[in-house]
């Protein structure tokens, strides 16, 4: 049905914002239109950027799941200082007199895998497409509710203006009447109900004024930003033009409804998560290698000497008994020979150098390599019920779908038929209030002649009132009901 009787009279409607407004209002130029408030929501609303924020973490977690068919590497360098002393091990004494420094390093390489580390990439990145399905259905979500305040700070402004109007007529009355009192044709009466309209109506301009600074305030509160002082809102409706056919949204819904596709990638999710759990039966392969060192140093670089010319001199004492013992004898011995044990200065520079390890001259461990396979044969029914788990969830997330699809055919069918009874209604109330404006006209002229009370005119510029109010509330609701039909939708339709 075209409703050619509202769009005759310039009723304001649902079109294209104007992009002449800059991308953010200010005090030097506070001028706002619908896409400018939009793109704003969509930088500023502090929920919809809280829902973003999750695909750095879904992007990470693809990222991590890819890195599991990776080997895996570490690195480790410690040091240690131990005190000298002597401990008693085993009865044995051991230890030292000196300080020692000790140092190690050790790169480790390994490589684990099964069956869940290749289900793993998948499953990430269908929780990924799902987070990205829910930015989608939250933008759509803020265009359609950032989209609906705009139209009711419209709306109010629009009744702002018809309180106006009317505040201008009850002027215009009381003059009318002062008038005709002069020339004996009215009465002080006349005056004060007309001194009293004007009254009244001035009070119902500064609340028609104060509702719309309220919804302003809500509609930069939806946007999150800062409400500019005397901000002007430039996008014109204008549009009244009949929605696709039912069926045609239907399928339009069906297939690219964003909450419809979060959920299907919530039951993607579910069944790689049974099949995840699953994979708890298969074995797994364990290999790991590396590479390590060692330095091992005193503290005190002279005490490996006084140990070696310790044990030199006691070497030659021994020797010097040995051969004494054989000389007395009369056995054959080599006591000149005993003289020739010494220790040199050589061999002292030597074990000084020997002895300069610490922190970094390692001595390399053995290579080694090591290989496994795992197979889990009972964990108390553990595996099961994370299996009977996975699988439960799955079915919920199945049963999740289908109910949305449900909810989705009748919020999008009521969302339709409210939008035409909302057309219909429109087209009823310009009809009315285009009487109601007549009959008014009519009763002050008639007014001007004497030919009615200033009553009739009250009554009458009361009538007009009503109508002319009903007729701007249907005009928004049928563009509001046109937003909730794209919010249904999930997707704009003009």
């Amino acid at each position: 049905m075209r409703l050619f009787l509202i769009m005759a009279l310039g009723i304001p409607g649902l079109a294209a914002a104007q992009s002449t407004a800059p991308a953010r209002p200010d005090s030097a130029a506070a001028t706002l239109s619908l896409a400018d408030a939009l793109s704003l929501a969509v930088h500023n609303n502090p929920g919809h950027l809280s829902i973003i924020n999750n695909r750095r973490t879904a992007d990470a977690a693809v990222r991590t799941a890819n890195g599991q068919l990776l080997p895996s590497a570490d690195a480790s360098l410690t040091a240690q200082r131990q005190q000298g002393g002597r401990q008693i091990f085993g009865g044995t004494t051991l230890g030292a007199s000196s300080d020692i420094n000790q140092s190690q390093y050790s790169l480790g390489i390994g490589y684990r895998i099964n069956r869940a580390t290749f289900i793993a990439p998948k499953l990430e990145r269908a929780s990924r497409d799902a987070v990205e399905a829910d930015i989608t259905g939250s933008a759509e979500l803020l265009r359609a509710g950032v989209t609906q305040q705009y139209l009711a700070v419209l709306q109010a402004q629009d009744r702002a203006s018809l309180q106006d109007t009317l505040l201008v007529q009850a002027q215009s009355q009381l003059v009318l009447a002062k008038a005709r009192a002069l020339v004996g044709s009215g009465t002080q009466l006349d005056i004060s109900r007309a001194e009293v309209a004007v009254g009244q109506q001035q009070v119902q301009v500064i609340q028609a004024r104060n509702q719309i600074e309220i919804e302003k305030l809500r509609l930069f509160q939806q946007m999150g930003v800062e409400q500019p002082s005397n901000v002007v809102l430039t996008t014109q409706f204008t549009d009244m033009s009949d929605p696709p056919p039912l069926a045609e949204l239907l399928a339009s819904a069906r297939a690219s409804n964003p909450v419809v596709l979060a959920l299907r990638s919530r039951e993607k999710v579910a069944d790689l998560n049974v099949k995840s759990a699953r994979s708890a039966y298969s074995p797994t392969l364990n290999i790991s290698t590396g590479l390590s060192g060692y330095t091992y140093s005193y503290a005190n670089p002279d005490f490996l000497v006084e140990q070696a010319t310790a044990s030199t001199v006691s070497s030659r004492a021994s020797c010097i008994r040995t051969e004494e013992v054989r000389a007395a004898l009369n056995l054959s011995n080599q006591l000149a020979q005993c003289q020739t044990i010494t220790f040199t200065d050589a061999q002292a520079a030597a074990l000084r150098s020997s002895n300069r390890q610490f922190p970094f001259s390692f001595q390399n461990s053995p290579k080694s390599i090591s290989a496994s396979i795992s197979l889990p044969l009972f964990d108390g029914f553990a595996r099961e019920q994370r299996v009977q788990e996975a699988v439960a969830g799955s079915d919920d997330a199945r049963f999740n779908v289908r109910a949305r699809e449900l909810a989705l055919t009748a919020d999008v069918t009521a969302a339709y038929l409210t939008l035409t009874t909302a057309a219909k209604t429109a087209a009823i109330q310009v009809q009315n209030s285009a009487k109601a404006k007549l009959e008014l006209k009519f009763a002050q002229d008639r007014y001007r002649t004497g030919s009615v009370t200033l009553v009739d005119v009250t009554d009458a510029r009361a009538a007009y009132e009503r109508a002319e109010s009903d007729r701007i509330n249907a005009i928004f609701d049928y563009h509001k009901a046109y937003a909730a039909l794209e919010s249904a939708v999930g997707r704009p339709l003009r």
